[in-house]
């Protein structure tokens, strides 16, 4: 995807707005991240997590997840994809259309997303779900007590924890404890040695 541009105007940007974003899921995955919705430039590079300033990527290759660094702010390569999949990681989104900011959406809206992953999980089959952000879940699942971490209910079979947004605006995390939020659920559907 050498061909995509690094950067966008506003304007550029705003055009993506309800663009929605393939799932990318491969036939074993392991762990399914969850994130709560494509920003704008994840619309326009049809990559998740792709905003320069998010520490998605950054964060699972400190925590050893990944093994090669992905750069997806301009898409993720073919390969890139090959790898992410081959570690047995799959990524998805509680809503489907793009917004420029998560706030932009609705508890209708969270809750449905809820519905819909449920749907995803017991098609998909990971080991372990693990969701980016707490308010997002709180409201997806009904469940305004739920904290950070390994969640007491499995969700369609598979255990579920709930882990810090990655996006830069969540500025009280960083790419090392994102690395070890990340590296809880990842050792829990196998993809880590135990800690």
């Amino acid at each position: 995807m050498a061909d995509r541009p690094r950067s966008f105007t506003r304007a550029e940007l705003e055009s993506f707005r309800g663009t929605e974003v393939p799932d990318l899921v491969g036939p074993d995955v392991r762990l399914l991240f969850v994130g709560i919705n494509p920003g704008l430039w994840t619309a326009a590079v049809q990559t998740h997590f792709a905003h320069p300033g998010n520490r998605f990527y950054p964060a699972l290759l400190r925590a050893g997840i990944l093994e090669h660094p992905v750069d997806p702010a301009a898409g993720m390569t073919d390969d890139d994809r090959r790898r992410v999949l081959a570690r047995g990681v799959g990524i998805t989104n509680l809503v489907r259309r793009a917004t420029a900011r998560a706030d932009e959406l609705g508890a209708t809206e969270l809750r449905e997303g809820g519905e819909r992953l449920l749907a995803t999980v017991e098609r998909v089959r990971p080991r372990v779900v693990a969701v980016a952000g707490i308010t997002a879940y709180r409201t997806a699942f009904g469940d305004r007590k739920a904290q950070g971490g390994r969640q007491p209910e499995p969700l369609a079979g598979a255990e579920l924890w709930v882990v810090p947004n990655p996006s830069g605006l969540n500025a009280h995390e960083t790419v090392e404890t994102l690395a070890a939020a990340y590296a809880e659920p990842a050792r829990a559907a196998g993809l880590l040695p135990p800690g």
